[in-house]
This record gives C-alpha cells, structure tokens and sequence, in this order.
C-alpha cells in the first residue's frame, strides 16, 4: 500500500451515536463536572479550571469504560503530564522547542508507566503558556483530577448501564 492510499482509510464504518437518554446522561454529566469545577473555583478563589480538564470530562462521561477514563490514567496522566512540564520548564528553560520536548517525553512516558490518558497530554503546553511555578501540580492538577475522580465515582454509577472505575 502506498504511503497517500493510507489516507483513503479503511472500510470499516463510524461508530453510531448513543441513544438519545445516554446522550441526555453524558450531556448533564458533563455539565454538572464542569458546573462542579468551575463554581469551587469561583467561590474558593483557587484556580481548579485546566482546558485539558473539559477533554477528561468528554472521556470520563462519554467512554467511561475505556482505559484512558481509568483512574490510575485519569490521576497519573494528570500529574505525569504535568511533572514533566513543569521539570523541563524550570530545569531547561522556556524556549518553545523545549515545550515540544515536554510533550514529547509525555506521550513517551505515559504509556511506559501504565497511565496514558490523552487530554492530559495538553498539560505541558499549559505550563509553557502560563509559566507556573511547583505548586501548579497540586492546585489546579491534583485538585481538579481527583475532584473528577471522585465525581466520575458517584456520576456513572448512578446509571444501570454503567460501572466506574473497571480497575484502579
């Protein structure tokens, strides 16, 4: 196969969209985490809002079952990401080759370490947009994720269809 024939795709067809009461289940879901993050946020005055947290919400709401909405992916990714920002932020500096450098190591090292979870793949270009310091991993990464966490535990099994985490 030629290398521009791959870019025709295969015959395999596009997933169906779910039903209309999952869909109505995924969309409230969806609404009440982010409604959930961005009030704490609003009244506590801390900073608990990561673009890369709306991408894990579509996943932890839409495809909760799937390996990257697993806990371990959802946290480790999260922290991973973001550690590996913020060491070749500071350690390295904040020249723009270096944020691909960060993203890089990211998508290397997170499925090394068993915790690959694609929305927290954006953390390190959020470090180089913002330049935080250390205590940017603990609020808002730690806090937001494990605020997700626990909101995916109590959300998705309040349906029948649905059982969260299917591992730790």
């Amino acid at each position: 196969m030629t290398y521009f024939k791959k870019w025709q795709g295969r015959a395999g067809t596009a997933p169906q969209p779910p039903a209309v009461s999952e869909l109505a289940f995924i969309g409230l879901g969806a609404l009440l985490a982010s409604g959930l993050l961005s009030g704490l946020a609003f009244y506590t005055k801390q900073p608990l809002i990561l673009g890369s947290f709306g991408a894990s919400i579509f996943i932890l709401m839409l495809v909760p079952a799937l390996p990257f909405a697993q806990p371990r992916n959802l946290i480790g990714g999260h922290l991973l990401a973001t550690t590996v920002g913020l060491a070749c932020f500071h350690f390295l500096g904040s020249e723009w080759w270096l944020m691909a450098v960060a993203v890089a190591l990211t998508v290397m090292l997170m499925p090394l370490l068993g915790v690959s979870h694609p929305p927290a793949g954006s953390n390190p270009i959020i470090v180089y947009m913002v330049a935080p310091d250390w205590s940017f991993l603990f609020m808002p990464v730690a806090t937001g994720a494990f605020g997700l966490l626990l909101f995916s535990l109590v959300y998705n099994n309040l349906s029948a269809k649905r059982s969260y985490p299917q591992y730790w």
